[in-house]
């Protein structure tokens, strides 16, 4: 079995046209982020906070172990099976924007699970950054995370 020569990195980031409270506001507060991103969540994301996503429409649901929270700057968590780090750092920017950058580590398995891994986080992430994108600039919800995977949808509405 072939091994990677350093760890694996998962990023990418988008330009939001909004202040950095605002932005981050939409990934910590749930009654935001199931507007754009999962449908259900136990809770608000917070220091040592241990809470339950749910996409509804796939039937899917991800434990959330949040680490480290610096308000209005940084989210660090721990998701997923098999379980990754994932940072979200929000950098204000000059007239209330806002670049939200989203790495994730830790990946494990083969490399080509791992590869495999991280070529659908960044697909997911990407796509997650985009429909905050839409909400906070223009109060359009596209369902994108939604429409990305219409083939294992339980409900086609």
């Amino acid at each position: 079995m072939s091994t990677l020569a350093e760890p694996l990195v998962m990023s990418t980031q988008m330009l939001i046209r909004r202040q950095a409270h605002d932005v981050f506001e939409a990934f910590a507060d749930p009654d935001v982020t199931t507007r754009f991103w999962f449908t259900k969540s136990t809770g608000r994301l917070e220091p040592g906070a241990e809470v339950e996503w749910t996409w509804e429409m796939f039937g899917a649901t991800a434990a959330v172990a949040v680490k480290d929270i610096q308000p209005d700057r940084r989210i660090l968590m721990r998701w997923g099976q098999p379980a990754t780090d994932v940072e979200w750092r929000f950098d204000a920017r000059e007239q209330d924007t806002t670049v939200v950058t989203v790495t994730e580590t830790g990946y494990t398995g083969t490399p080509t699970e791992m590869a495999a891994h991280a070529m659908g986080s960044t697909e997911g992430f990407t796509l997650v950054l985009s429909a905050a994108k839409a909400l906070l600039e223009h109060d359009l919800e596209l369902g994108l995370v939604r429409d990305s995977k219409p083939d294992l949808l339980r409900d086609a509405s």
